[in-house]
């Protein structure tokens, strides 16, 4: 019953697409921001976006997005190494 759902759905969102109705709304044209993880309680959820909205980036968060930016090599690796540690560390504590 759920994929009739589905299916009725997509044709109506592809319709309005059609019809130029979902032209010109914000943020139009840029990535999808998911501040949300699906995966982390909501108790954590609501830490995480006090720090975040505090300007504060975990350890782990920052070594992930300089790990994201280099190309695969020895410098990479080294920085793998040392947010598993990091994370190693924060499983520790607890």
């Amino acid at each position: 019953m759920s994929a009739i759902f589905e299916i009725l759905a997509e044709q109506r969102i592809a319709d309005a697409i059609r019809r130029g109705e979902l032209d010109g709304l914000p943020g139009a044209g840029k990535p999808l921001e998911f501040d949300d993880d699906p995966f982390v309680s909501p108790e954590q959820r609501m830490v995480n976006r006090v720090l975040k909205n505090a300007g504060f980036t975990p350890p782990e968060v920052a070594l992930r997005k300089e790990i994201a930016a280099l190309p695969e090599g020895a410098q990479r690796s080294e920085l793998k190494r040392k947010l598993a540690w990091v994370l190693l560390e924060l499983g520790g504590k607890g």
